[in-house]
C-alpha cells in the first residue's frame, strides 16, 4: 500500500512515516520542509497542501492518505484566525478535491479532542450535564472549575466517547471540526471511507520548541531545559489524557487498515488517548522530577479558549480496531524528558 502522509515531516506525521516503513507499507510525504535529515529513500514532495498543483503530484499513485498537515494550538487568541482557517480548512478542501478527482477513497485524519470544548461532567443533582464557557470574571477570581448550569453545584469529570455534542471553543477546534465535516461530505459524495482520529494531548521525541503553536507538555520541557521552572497555568487541576507519540501512529496504521473493511460513504471518529488521565500540574511534575529541573510553579494564568478538564475514553478505538497504548505515563515522561525537540518553526504565509 502507497500511502500519502501530508505533514509527514512534522512532529506527528514523521513518527506515521516511520510506523508505516515498519510496516512493509510505502510512505510518501508531502510537507512544506525540504527533506533535510529524513529518510532518504521516502518518495518526497516539498509543497504546501493548499497547492492544488503539489498536491497532485504527490497523490500520483496513492492508495490512502493519512492526513497530518495542520497548523495546531491555541495559538494568539484571534489574530490568526484566517492563518488556521487557511492551513486546516482550505488545505483539507484542496486535499479532498484533488482526491475525489484522482478516484483517491481511503483517508485517515489527524482529529482532535478540542471539538468536544468542555468534557464530560456529572452533577450529583441532575446527572450528566453540558457546562458552558468559563466566564472571565470567574477565572479571574481563581474559580476555575465550570459549575452545574443549573444549580451551580461543584461537577465530577469523567471520560468522553465519540458521541458527546460538540462545542468547539476557540479558532483552532472550530477548523478541526470543519476539518471531519469536509471529509464526511467527501466520503458520502464519493462512495469513499474515512477515518478521524481524535488525538488527545499527544507527547514524545520531535514535539517542536517553545511557540504558541506547541502544547504544554513542550513549553515544560524547553522550560526545564532552560534551567526554568515549568509555568502551570490555573491551579493544575486541569485533568488531560497524555498519550504517547508512537501510539499515536501506531493508530494511524491500525485505522488504515480498519478502512479496508468500512462501510463506503461514511466517516467514523474515534478518541485517541491512553485511557489514564493526569492532571497538568502532575504531568509537570513527573517530567521535572525525571529531567531533574526545578520544580513547577503555579501561575493562575489562564487562557480563554482553555477547558478545564477533557480526558478520553478510547473504548471505542480498542474494541473496534484492536488498538492498545503501548507506553505508560511514567515511562513516557521519563523518555520524553530525555528527547529531543525539534527547533521552533517560523508560520508560514500562504503562498
Amino acid at each position: 500500500m502507497r500511502v500519502l502522509v501530508t505533514g509527514g515531516a512534522g512532529f506527528i506525521g514523521s513518527h506515521v512515516v516511520d510506523v508505516l516503513i515498519t510496516a512493509g507499507r510505502v510512505p510518501v510525504v508531502l510537507d512544506t520542509e525540504p527533506r533535510g535529515h529524513h529518510h532518504p529513500d521516502v518518495p518526497w514532495y516539498q509543497g504546501d497542501v493548499r497547492d492544488p498543483e503539489a498536491v497532485e503530484r504527490a497523490l500520483a499513485g496513492v492508495d490512502a492518505v493519512c492526513h497530518q498537515a495542520a497548523m495546531v494550538g491555541l495559538g494568539n487568541g484571534f489574530s490568526d484566525a484566517v492563518e488556521y482557517v487557511s492551513r486546516n480548512d482550505l488545505g483539507t478542501a484542496v486535499l479532498l478535491e484533488a482526491m475525489a478527482r484522482l478516484d483517491i477513497r481511503r483517508l485517515v485524519l489527524a482529529g482532535s479532542m478540542v471539538v468536544y470544548g468542555e468534557g464530560r461532567y456529572t452533577c450529583p443533582e441532575h446527572g450528566t450535564v453540558r457546562p458552558g464557557p468559563r466566564a472571565p470574571q470567574a477565572l479571574d477570581a481563581g474559580r476555575f472549575e465550570p459549575p452545574c448550569p443549573r444549580c451551580g453545584r461543584d461537577l465530577e469529570p469523567g471520560l468522553v466517547g465519540e458521541d458527546a455534542p460538540l462545542d468547539p471553543r476557540n479558532v483552532y477546534a472550530t477548523t478541526k471540526l470543519a476539518q471531519e465535516h469536509l471529509a464526511a461530505a467527501w466520503a458520502r459524495a464519493e462512495g469513499a471511507r474515512a477515518i478521524s482520529l481524535r488525538y488527545h494531548n499527544v507527547y514524545g521525541e520531535r514535539m517542536p520548541r517553545d511557540t504558541p503553536y506547541a502544547g504544554v507538555a513542550s513549553f515544560f520541557r524547553s522550560a526545564l531545559e532552560r534551567g526554568e521552572a515549568p509555568r502551570v497555568f490555573e491551579d493544575g487541576a486541569q485533568r488531560r489524557d497524555f498519550v504517547h507519540v508512537t501510539d499515536v501512529a501506531a493508530a494511524n496504521l491500525a485505522a488504515l487498515d480498519a478502512l479496508e473493511t468500512r462501510p463506503r460513504g461514511t466517516l467514523r471518529a474515534y478518541n485517541t488517548g491512553s485511557g489514564d488521565p493526569h492532571t497538568v500540574g502532575e504531568m509537570a511534575t513527573a517530567l521535572a522530577d525525571a529531567f531533574g529541573g526545578p520544580a513547577p510553579r503555579l501561575t493562575g494564568e489562564y487562557r480563554l479558549g482553555d477547558v478545564r478538564h477533557i480526558t478520553a475514553s478510547s473504548s471505542r478505538l480498542r474494541e473496534e480496531l484492536g488498538w492498545r497504548p503501548r507506553v505508560g505515563f511514567a515511562e513516557g515522561m521519563t523518555r520524553f524528558a530525555a528527547d529531543p525537540l525539534r527547533p521552533a518553526e517560523p508560520v508560514r504565509s500562504p503562498r
